[in-house]
């Protein structure tokens, strides 16, 4: 082949990538930002719905908490549905019935009502994450997905900074409607773009490049031969068996269970750590929660260029997770002074995000097929047990010690374990 015909069809690939991301990405981080909407907000209905309720820090924490429960008994069977009958109609299904069950956080009144929701609200959403990474993986090949992956997990602090003075105002300017509270307001209206996505989803996406109508045919060739030369490298496993013995998906799940740990404590406690700062009206805490989140969306994209141009993993992920760390531990020693903490909650929620964003490019590059849909899954659903326990240890020892000081130390220490966890991975295996 000639210099001329390689760089043309070079071009032509690139092309062909380009459409998929302006066509997908927008797309995808719209579905997870609504995701993580309705995550968010509970940690801002936590700052009326607890006087109303007569709720505890505890009962708080173990509602955050319990969501991840169902989320980890129906994520691997959901993501092997959506590997056999395709991510369109999985996909929507996930969204419509969680919109619908978020929608329902109006009507608590009781603790058993607020376990029993959050629980159904988990079994709803398990499998979207896991299900919309694998998706990833049948448009993008391995060289080229960690900025994708990134770009996609942007609807994390996305989700922070809209859902953060979007909860806040609503909270403050919805209170006594109709006789609602401000936090029952809020649960309502942040489903309904939920619900409108699943729909949307119904009509949008496309399960294969086979059926994308804005590839032509040459560019589609293109992508598929990408895709089978980079399923060439992945590990594929024989059996149940062999599946549960692997024990670099043990040592993965063990990794993200460190990440999420720091992830969620961010999540769920992030208003509380900022009112505990000196703010107290639910917008100004809105407000100035967006802070962090914006500062993590830059690095996590200047975080996901870096890997793929270096073609380097390991270190892209342990150098975040010490910052978020540190940044954690700073921000709880300075958490009276509002500037300071919310300085080192930006250095926090940056190392933090960005591993989170970053970790998936380990299990996508080591599995393919079944495996892939399953190891993906079984990773998520291990790891996303750190949704129950950090919020639930932190809201026991803020329960214990009047202060969330002591819960947020215990998580810097996981961070920093998970951290030395990654070297364990051999880096010829994922750096690619």
């Amino acid at each position: 082949m000639t210099t001329l015909n390689i760089s043309a069809v070079s071009a032509a690939r690139d092309n062909a990538y380009r459409k998929i991301a302006w066509r997908l990405m927008p797309f995808l981080m719209l579905c997870y930002l609504c995701a993580y909407l309705d995550r968010v907000n509970v940690g801002f209905a936590k700052l009326q719905m607890m006087d109303d309720l007569h709720f505890s820090e505890t009962v708080y924490g173990l509602g955050a908490g319990i969501f991840f429960i169902g989320y980890f008994l129906f994520e691997v069977p959901s993501n092997l549905i959506l590997h056999r009958v395709g991510a369109r109609r999985w996909i929507a299904r996930i969204m419509i019935t969680w919109g619908l069950i978020s929608a329902m956080f109006a009507f608590v009144e009781t603790t058993w009502q607020f376990y029993l929701l959050r629980f159904l609200l988990g079994v709803a959403e398990a499998g979207l994450a896991p299900g919309l990474l694998l998706y990833l993986t049948y448009w993008f090949p391995s060289s080229r997905r960690a900025r994708m992956t990134v770009l996609w997990f942007i609807a994390i602090p996305l989700s922070g900074m809209i859902g953060g003075p979007l909860s806040g105002w609503i909270m403050s300017s919805a209170h006594g409607v109709h006789g609602w509270a401000g936090w029952q307001w809020m649960f309502v209206l942040e489903a309904i773009p939920t619900l409108l996505m699943g729909l949307v989803v119904l009509m949008v996406m496309k399960d294969r490049v086979e059926d994308a109508p804005w590839l032509d045919e040459h560019e589609k060739r293109l992508v598929r031969e990408d895709l089978d030369a980079d399923n060439q490298h992945k590990h594929t496993h024989g059996s149940v068996a062999a599946f549960i013995r692997d024990r670099r998906l043990w040592l993965l799940a063990m990794i993200y269970f460190c990440v999420v740990m720091g992830q969620y404590a961010l999540t769920f406690w992030l208003p509380t750590l900022v009112k505990n700062a000196g703010l107290s009206a639910p917008l100004d805490i809105g407000l100035m929660t967006s802070v962090p989140y914006l500062c993590a969306i830059v690095v996590m994209l200047l975080a996901g260029r870096s890997g793929d141009r270096h073609r380097e993993r390991r270190w892209h992920m342990i150098i975040p997770m010490f910052a978020g760390a540190a940044g954690l531990v700073l921000a709880t020693l300075f958490g009276h002074n509002v500037m300071l903490s919310v300085g080192f909650l930006c250095l926090a929620a940056a190392g933090i995000l960005s591993a989170s964003s970053l970790f998936w490019m380990l299990p996508t590059n080591l599995l393919g097929g079944v495996s892939a849909a399953a190891g993906i899954a079984a990773v998520n659903c291990f790891a996303n047990l750190a949704g129950f326990f950090s919020p639930y240890l932190v809201g026991g020892i803020s329960s214990a010690t009047g202060s969330p000081a002591w819960g947020m130390y215990l998580i810097t220490l996981i961070l920093a374990a998970g951290a030395l966890l990654v070297l364990r991975i051999p880096a010829a295996q994922v750096n690619r």
